[in-house]
């Protein structure tokens, strides 16, 4: 995921499905250290702007100063995207992390997410360093296929659509469903009225952690280890550059010890399908497997278990839908799409390609540009009453999973952990409120962390 997360190039074999050329294993150097830069000349990763702690203090005006990572940004993202519709701004724009645009509406965000010629997804994570010209380069990237571009995106994307197929999520319903009521279960005691429950901490949390974990064959007991991660990948951007390489480290090596794991101790699980899955004839390196189990691992968990958190917080505050849930259990059919499309955790980010005037923006060659999807799904001009939760809503093309190329591998399993999530907490649950502060993530991906409900009935 990040631009410094893996100290070797991923080594590619197979031609390429279009005109363009797809460097193959011979035409990739394997092997470069990595190394930090205030210039991108021969560095895995460059500082553009030097970093300065003071540069990242509180936002007073997104429409000319946007952070992501601001303390209050995704705990008011909704407003400030209206605010920023309404006064005519359709990309907000700062001079953080060396330069950074937000396109707001769904029109913008569109554009930039199909524009795969001004816009190269080498990073999809803001942060000081950007990937130098010694890194993993595009159209390949440190965390296949996320981090690819076509035409070799479409070759590596290809190979993990199988694992990921309708009829191979299926199956884990009863799991998740099971895990669902032992969580609920280990709630202990309740006294409705009085008892209090963390809906984020006890229950949301743990759902993608452990079903994710399964997936790829890891201990169980590593589990604690996987929200550590997270934390680090996705909520650290304004830490320094070398403690952010440390944790990335840390990530990697643990990695490298479950795919060694799984070579010595073969074993059916989607490890052992990305270390035997063949590209061109040939298998993928450990770098290309070890990227691949960073985006599984990482887009796996913090992604779900946010939109849980944020459904789970709205029902708590309205009744009417929270009974109309419990009471008409058809209706999850479009309740699910809307929590989707009202509470999509996700925002990636490309990095530009060369400079381009977009919209009247003059970007400029590596530049960030963020795309919050979730602010796409509230444009009036593409949904009706767009920030109201509508829970019968019909017609839902909503973007939660994203737009181009990089639409989510992972959507069956997500909406089956959502589905079931919720089912479970309301059938257990049918009345509960907020009880309390709501703390909310800081970065790319929103949803709540802390989530103090007092439940009020009980089945």
């Amino acid at each position: 995921m990040c631009e410094t997360q893996l100290a070797t190039r991923s080594r590619v074999m197979d031609t390429p499905t279009d005109d363009r050329d797809v460097p193959n294993a011979h035409e990739l150097a394997v092997g470069a250290p990595l190394a930090l830069s205030d210039s991108a000349e021969n560095a895995v990763a460059w500082e553009r702007v030097p970093y300065n702690a003071a540069d990242y203090g509180p936002v007073n005006d997104f429409a000319t100063d946007f952070d992501h990572a601001d303390k209050d940004y995704n705990a008011n993202a909704p407003e400030i995207w209206k605010e920023l519709r309404e006064s005519g701004c359709p990309v907000a724009h700062s001079g953080r992390y060396g330069g950074m645009w937000a396109p707001i509406t769904h029109e913008a965000v569109n554009d930039v997410a199909y524009d795969t010629e001004n816009f190269t997804s080498r990073s999809v994570l803001v942060s000081h360093a950007r990937p130098g010209d010694a890194a993993v380069p595009a159209p390949i990237g440190v965390a296949p296929p996320v981090s690819s571009d076509p035409p070799f995106h479409n070759l590596a994307r290809r190979l993990l659509l199988p694992p990921f197929a309708p009829k191979q999520i299926e199956p884990w319903e009863d799991e998740i469903r099971a895990l669902c009521t032992r969580l609920l279960d280990e709630m202990g005691d309740i006294t409705p009225g009085d008892t209090v429950v963390d809906a984020a901490i006890q229950y949301a949390q743990h759902i993608p952690v452990s079903i994710i974990g399964r997936m790829l064959g890891f201990p169980e007991t590593d589990e604690d280890l996987f929200r550590e991660f997270v934390h680090n990948t996705l909520e650290t951007i304004n830490a320094l550059t070398a403690e952010r390489q440390a944790n990335f480290k840390k990530l990697d090596a643990y990695l490298g010890a479950q795919v060694q794991d799984h070579i010595d101790n073969p074993r059916e699980d989607l490890t052992d399908y990305l270390l035997n899955v063949e590209l061109g004839g040939e298998k993928l390196s450990q770098e290309h497997v070890r990227g691949s189990m960073v985006l599984l691992l990482i887009a796996g968990i913090d992604t779900t278990w946010s939109v849980i958190g944020s459904s789970l917080w709205h029902l708590a505050q309205t009744p009417a839908d929270l009974e109309r849930l419990h009471d008409e259990p058809e209706v999850m059919t479009f309740a699910l799409e809307e929590f989707l499309r009202v509470y999509a955790p996700v925002t990636m980010a490309r990095m530009v390609a060369k400079d381009i005037d977009f919209h009247g923006c003059p970007m400029k060659k590596d530049d960030w540009v963020l795309l919050p999807f979730p602010a796409a799904n509230r444009d009036p001009r593409v949904f009706e009453d767009a920030d109201q939760f509508i829970i019968d809503r019909e017609s839902n093309r909503h973007a939660a999973f994203g737009l181009g190329i990089h639409r989510c591998l992972g959507s069956n399993l997500a909406r089956l952990e959502l589905k079931v999530a919720l089912e479970e907490f309301v059938k257990r649950f049918p009345k509960f409120e907020l009880a309390g502060d709501v703390s909310w993530s800081v970065g790319q991906i929103r949803g709540p962390r802390v989530l103090p409900v007092r439940i009020l009935e009980t089945a």
